[in-house]
C-alpha cells in the first residue's frame, strides 16, 4: 500500500507504475483517490475551523448568559449564539461522519493501487515474460524413464489420494512410511539449515483475524487463496508469512532490534482455485501441504541485500540435495499488488525436462509495514516502516517431486544425499516395496 502523500505529490509516477504491471483498469481510481483525498482534507479543515469556533461560542454564550442578569436584552443576543452553536454542531456531525466514509474509501483505493515496483523488474504482462537469471547443477535427464510422482511414490507404498478422495475429497493425501518419513525429514532439514543461518526457529498460529489477512496480501490473492472459518473472525493460514509478519502488527520496534530474521514451520491451507492440467495432479497443487518458511524485518536500505541472500539461500539448500535449480526473475505482469520485487527458484524435473517452481522469495518494501503498523524508532527518535520480506525454504510436496525425480536410480530406488541421511535414520538409499 502506497503513502497517500506519496501519490498526492506523484501521480504520474503511480500512474506509470500501474500500466508497466498492465493494470490499466486501475488508472481512474488514482484521479478518483486525489478526488476524494482533497474533498477530504477541505472537510477536515472544515470541521477544525467548527471546533474552534464551538469553543469561542461556547464561552460566548457564557457571559452572555452572565450578562443578561444585570441587561435581559443580553439574553436575546446569548439565544441566537446559543441556535448558532447548535447549528454549528449539527453541521459538524454531519462532517464528521462524511470524514469516516471519505476515509474508508479511501482505504479501499488505496489497497487496490500496486506498490511501486523496483526499477530492476523486467516488464511484461505475465509469467511468460519471466527472465532465467542464473541456473545451479547441471540438469540431467536419466537414460532410464522417470515415472510421474505419484507412481515413484506408490512403489514405496508411500502415497494413498484415493482414501484421501474420500475422506477429505480431491486434493488431499496420505503420505505413508518411508515416503512420510522423508517429507518430514526434508522440513526437519530445512528448519536446521536456516538454524544454522542465524534465523529464529517459530511456530505460530495456523489461524489469524481478517485485519491481519488484508495487512499482509492483496484482496485478488485472499479470495482465490484463503478458506475462512465459518462464523468467526478467523482464516486458515495460506503460509506462516501471514502470521508471522502478523507478529508485528500495531508494534514499534527499537532500531537495534532489527534485522528481525525468523524461519517458520506450518502446514498452509490454500483453495488454489483455477488449477489444471495434467502437472496439477498429484501432489503438485493441493489444498492442505507445509512448509518451512523464512521472514525478515530490516531496515530499509537493507532489504536488497537480504532479498539476494534469502534466494540463494534457497539455492544452496536444494544443491545440497543434488536437486539442480534455475533463479527466474519475476516480471511486472506477475507480480502481486504488494511485491516490490520478486524470484522464483525452480528444480529442474529430469522427467519433464523442465523446470518448476518450488521457491517465491520477494522484497515487499514498507507495503506490509505501512498496511499493519509496524514500526521502527530509529536513532533520532523518528519513527518509520520497516521493510519485510520472505522466502520458502522448502515446501515438501513440490520439494518431494524434486527430490524423487532427481535422486531416482534405475534400479527404482532413491538415493538419499549425505545431508539428509541423519534424518532418514542413516539411510543411505529408499527401497522400493514392488
Amino acid at each position: 500500500m502506497l503513502d497517500i502523500r506519496f501519490i498526492r505529490e506523484n501521480p504520474e509516477a503511480v500512474k506509470e507504475n500501474i500500466r508497466k504491471k498492465f493494470q490499466e483498469e486501475k488508472l481512474p481510481l488514482v484521479d478518483k483517490l486525489l478526488e476524494l483525498d482533497s474533498e477530504n482534507r477541505r472537510s477536515i479543515t472544515e470541521a477544525s475551523e467548527l471546533r474552534s469556533q464551538r469553543n469561542t461560542l461556547s464561552k460566548q454564550v457564557g457571559m452572555l448568559m452572565g450578562q443578561a442578569k444585570k441587561d435581559p436584552s443580553k439574553l436575546e443576543e446569548a439565544e441566537a449564539v446559543k441556535a448558532k452553536v447548535k447549528s454549528n454542531a449539527e453541521h459538524l456531525a454531519e462532517l464528521e461522519k462524511r470524514e469516516a466514509e471519505l476515509e474508508a474509501e479511501i482505504h479501499k483505493i488505496l489497497l487496490v493501487i500496486p506498490n511501486i515496483i523496483d526499477p530492476s523488474v523486467p516488464i511484461g504482462p505475465d509469467d511468460s515474460a519471466n527472465v532465467e537469471l542464473e541456473r545451479f547443477g547441471e540438469p540431467v535427464v536419466p537414460t532410464f524413464e522417470i515415472p510421474y510422482h505419484t507412481d515413484i511414490m506408490e512403489r514405496f507404498d508411500g502415497i494413498d489420494m484415493d482414501a484421501a478422495g474420500r475422506v477429505s475429497g480431491n486434493g488431499f493425501y496420505y503420505l505413508m512410511g518411508d515416503v512420510a518419513r522423508l517429507h518430514e525429514a526434508v522440513l526437519a532439514y530445512a528448519r536446521d539449515f536456516m538454524i544454522d543461518r542465524g534465523f529464529a526457529f517459530c511456530i505460530p498460529p495456523f489461524m489469524i483475524h481478517g485485519n491481519v489477512v488484508e495487512g499482509v496480501m492483496s484482496q485478488t490473492d485472499m479470495d482465490a487463496m484463503m478458506y475462512k472459518i465459518e462464523g468467526e473472525d478467523l482464516y486458515l493460514i495460506g503460509t506462516s508469512e501471514h502470521s508471522m509478519i502478523g507478529k508485528f502488527i500495531d508494534q514499534i520496534l527499537q532500531e537495534d532490534q532489527l534485522p528481525q530474521t525468523l524461519t517458520s514451520y506450518s502446514p498452509c491451507f490454500r483453495k488454489e482455485k483455477g488449477a489444471h492440467g495434467i502437472e496439477e495432479r498429484g501432489v503438485y497443487r493441493i489444498h492442505q501441504f507445509e512448509k518451512q518458511e523464512m521472514i525478515v524485518v530490516c531496515k530499509p536500505e537493507e532489504s536488497m541485500a537480504w532479498y539476494e541472500k534469502l534466494w540463494r539461500f534457497s539455492v544452496e539448500l536444494f544443491r545440497s540435495l543434488d536437486i539442480p535449480v534455475r533463479q527466474l526473475e519475476c516480471c511486472s505482469g506477475d507480480l502481486a499488488d504488494l511485491k516490490v520485487k520478486s524470484c522464483d527458484i525452480e528444480a529442474w524435473s529430469p522427467r519433464q525436462k523442465k523446470y518448476f517452481e518450488v521457491c517465491s522469495c520477494t522484497n515487499m518494501g514498507d507495503a506490509q509495514a505501512r498496511r499493519m503498523k509496524i514500526r521502527v524508532k530509529g536513532g533520532d527518535g523518528k519513527n518509520y516502516l520497516p521493510h519485510t520480506l520472505n522466502n520458502t525454504v522448502v515446501a515438501p510436496p513440490r520439494m518431494l517431486i524434486a527430490f524423487l525425480e532427481n535422486n531416482l536410480q534405475a534400479d527404482g530406488s532413491v538415493r538419499i544425499p549425505a545431508a539428509l541421511r541423519p534424518y532418514m535414520g542413516g539411510k543411505e538409499q529408499m527401497l522400493p516395496n514392488h
